[in-house]
């Protein structure tokens, strides 16, 4: 296998560095984030926006002086999810939210290299020639207009906000791969780390290793287009059905019901895996090269079948083909963690890019034990570039010196969005005609627990909005675990999804020993353990007997609603520090109930973005079934409201 070794710098270029800052000033007031920023903007510290845009996750990151400030993908304000467009609305944000204009800026740091991906796309192209002219045709009007010129579109686009500001000589531009890695490293509470990014392709990069040590993050080896473990896992999202970028997740969720039958027919005909995790795919399976597809007819010979039509039933087949590839990625992903920690000696590893959210993947790595330390980037994917890149900028490009808390991480329990004030919060719903109470906040959990106790889908909308894919108590829909049918009433009558899909537990990080195989911190909903032994139920020979879908109607456990078909479940853990508010509602949930966790899946229904604003929240609500809404320190009771605002929510998207 072909690896490609690296040696330069983070950016093509560096500056030296300030002398003299007054570092501890990051830290002071951290329970007043006005006083802080004040002290930001009087002392003249560093601003570093960093962008994703132009493919799918578009999102913007600001750094002022190393401390993320702000972040937030577009999709949630422009409600188009995965928005490619330019994030205007996340870059406005992230500037109200510093309290600065876009003037004060010092650098813009874009997530990755167009020419280089240019210069992918012709040489493919050239490659497979004359095969792929259709998927040229249609490609290339679009680079030539826009994508090959970024610097002047971004430049154009920056402009809208500050038209007398020299933009270009303040952009810089890293590797899409740079961007992960410095999204997971400089973010993580590592001083010194292994890095591993793995997605569908950045420039050329498919899969990287690099090293970071204090303010140094140095690319080591690349495995390149089309060899890519990404890819992979979306060919088979193709051929099930599902829509490649968004349906990689259900084909993870899907693979507990199957059986891996397909598993060695996957490592003898698709992908070549050495021993040390690196492989290349045999290209004649695949068309993504040279078409708009991603399985070439060989492929679908070799499993029997065309794709799955996605209006069509899932069977049997489809859940064994996804419960083989996703064991496929695991040994794929077993294999390079274990060489990378044999070859570094280093074993605190940190994962970014789409694949590191394969959080079944990422639990087996930690019961592995070969890596002691695990840090995941909650946004692995392409939105995460754009803080990758403020921080390739901060500290590969100004050689900024880097301040460790070997406690926790930089990412605030990525609570990194907008927040509302109480009175706005009052406003929005009164003008979007909500009935309400306005409650203190020893009410506002005692409320939210008695309904829950009593069976009620929540809705949750407190402080600041998540950045990343994952709802982590900020803007969460939530439920009683105990509860025999809430997974059902959540899938079917809340987030009008496929009754397949599993839900994830938020628990108490003192208490998860208790009832996971897990003691370790999961903040950020990245990991799968299985459910302790004396929380499960024993199921009958009967029950044990059922094949696919059949086997979701089996109660696994005290807690089934978390519970999936193999007794796993994604585990949130949560932390008083970062969540104080979720922690204390869990915390009285836990002292009215004993158990010490709920259902948290993201508010929103499917294909729609998470909701970003009290107004997101309302509409949300009243087209679903939510029975409760806490929002601020305003409650909600769905027989209290209008009527007449009630909707047929699940249809404003398309499907998914």
């Amino acid at each position: 296998m072909e690896i490609h070794s690296r040696s330069e710098e983070v950016l093509a270029s560096a500056d030296s560095h300030r002398d003299g800052a007054v570092r501890w000033f990051n830290r002071f007031d951290s329970r007043n984030r006005r006083v802080t920023l004040y002290l930001y903007n009087f002392l003249g510290y560093m601003r570093i926006l960093g962008l994703s845009a132009f493919y799918h996750d578009s999102a913007a990151a600001l750094l002022v002086d190393g401390d993320i400030i702000a972040a937030a993908q577009e999709e949630r304000f422009s409600r188009h999810k995965h928005d490619s467009q330019f994030p205007r609305n996340a870059t406005q944000y992230c500037l109200d939210e510093a309290g600065i204009t876009m003037d004060q800026i010092d650098h813009f740091a874009f997530y990755d290299k167009p020419f280089l991906k240019f210069e992918r796309l012709l040489e493919t192209y050239t490659a497979v020639a004359p095969r792929g002219f259709q998927s040229f045709r249609q490609a290339m009007p679009l680079w030539l207009r826009e994508k090959l010129f970024q610097k002047s579109l971004l430049t154009s686009e920056l402009k809208a906000f500050a038209p007398n500001v020299d933009f270009a000589s303040k952009l810089l531009f890293a590797e899409h791969h740079q961007s992960h890695a410095a999204s997971a490293f400089f973010a993580s509470p590592f001083a010194e780390a292994a890095v591993l990014t793995l997605d569908g392709v950045g420039e050329w990069a498919t899969t990287s290793l690099a090293i970071g040590c204090g303010n140094n993050l140095k690319m080591i080896r690349e495995m390149h287009f089309p060899h890519s473990l990404g890819l992979l896992y979306s060919a088979f999202t193709y051929y099930t059905g599902f829509r490649v970028n968004s349906g990689e997740y259900k084909v993870m969720g899907l693979a507990p019901y199957g059986t891996p039958i397909y598993r060695d027919r996957i490592l003898d005909n698709l992908i070549d895996l050495k021993a040390d995790g690196t492989f290349r795919l045999d290209m004649s399976y695949f068309d993504y090269c040279s078409g708009l597809r991603m399985t070439s007819k060989r492929f679908h010979d070799l499993f029997g079948a065309p794709p799955r039509n996605p209006n069509s039933l899932l069977d049997q087949r489809h859940m064994d083909l996804a419960a083989s590839i996703q064991e496929v990625t695991e040994e794929v992903m077993l294999r390079l963690t274990r060489s990378i920690v044999k070859e570094t000696g280093h074993n605190k590893l940190c994962l970014a890019g789409g694949v590191a959210l394969n959080c079944v993947a990422n639990g087996k790595i930690m019961r592995d034990g070969h890596v002691k330390e695990l840090w995941i980037q909650p946004a692995a994917g392409d939105a995460g570039g754009a803080l990758g890149a403020a921080l390739c900028a901060y500290y590969g490009f100004k050689r900024q010196p880097r301040t460790i808390d070997s406690n926790s991480d930089s990412m605030q329990g990525s609570y990194l969005g907008p927040s509302f004030k109480q009175k706005d919060i009052e406003k929005r719903l009164s003008d979007s005609g909500a009935r309400f109470t306005v409650v203190n906040d020893t009410n506002l959990i005692g409320q939210t627990v008695s309904a829950l106790s009593e069976g009620k889908a929540v809705g949750w909308f407190q402080g600041r909005m998540e950045f990343g894919p994952r709802a982590l108590g900020a803007r969460s829909i939530l439920g009683d675990a105990r509860s025999p049918t809430m997974q059902k009433l959540l899938n079917l009558k809340i987030k009008y999804r496929e009754s397949f899909r599993p839900f994830a537990p938020s628990i108490l990080r003192e208490d998860v020993g208790d009832w996971f195989e897990l003691d370790s911190d999961s903040p950020y909903m990245l990991l799968v353990a299985k459910v302790n032994e004396e929380h499960r139920r024993q199921t009958t020979p009967e029950e044990d007997a059922l094949f696919g879908i059949e086997k979701i109607s089996v109660r696994r456990s005290s807690i089934p609603a978390i519970t999936h078909v193999d007794y796993s479940a994604r585990v949130q853990t949560v932390h008083l520090s970062t969540n104080p508010l979720y922690y204390n509602l869990i915390k009285n949930f836990k002292k009215q109930t004993g158990c010490p966790l709920i259902v948290n899946t993201s508010f929103n229904v499917r294909s729609e973005p998470i909701v970003c604003t009290p107004e997101d929240a309302f509409r949300c609500f009243m087209g679903t079934e939510i029975e409760y809404l806490s929002i601020g320190n305003c409650v909600l009771n769905k027989e209290e409201q209008d009527p007449a605002l009630i909707s047929d929510y699940k249809d404003n998207f398309e499907a998914d």
